[in-house]
């Protein structure tokens, strides 16, 4: 893997907010969005833990992402793909992820400026992560169908 295609993934992780996270156990699919923060290829959500897609986790870890925005073109097609596994967090990994999801959402870093509702309904949240296995980034503007995969062997979960 190149430099510049581990920037350009770190930076495509950065800037957009939104992921769909899909999850399946017991022969029961399911696609959520789902606002995360990255830390390298690390992604950190929170959500109700009574969620259809929490639930499965405690069953079933591995999960499939999908990163892009909403295209009209073909040939302007960029995203990422990945092939993981989540699980809840606590203790100092939690602290990291409300730290990092806060710096990206203002509002859940500032709780006490935020609505009420916000604040109600985060205490409610667990926080989770998902650690990629296979990571992949689609760009049309290369080529019609271009990915390349991500090398994510150890020392490269940072992007370096």
């Amino acid at each position: 893997m190149t430099d510049a295609l581990a920037m350009r993934v770190l930076r495509y992780l950065r800037e957009h907010n939104v992921a769909t996270l899909a999850t399946g156990s017991n022969g029961d699919l399911w696609a959520a969005a789902i606002f995360y923060a990255s830390d390298g290829y690390t992604l950190y959500f929170l959500s109700s833990p009574t969620s259809r897609h929490c639930l499965h986790l405690t069953q079933h870890p591995r999960v499939a992402v999908t990163i892009q925005e909403d295209y009209s073109d073909w040939l302007e097609i960029k995203g990422v793909q990945i092939e993981g596994v989540a699980s809840e967090i606590s203790g100092a990994e939690e602290e990291k992820a409300r730290r990092l999801y806060g710096q990206k959402f203002p509002v859940v870093g500032l709780l006490t400026q935020a609505p009420s509702a916000i604040v109600k309904a985060l205490a409610k949240v667990r926080w989770y992560r998902i650690v990629p296995q296979r990571l992949y980034f689609i760009d049309n503007s290369i080529g019609l169908g271009h990915r390349d995969e991500v090398d994510l062997s150890p020392g490269n979960n940072d992007g370096t």
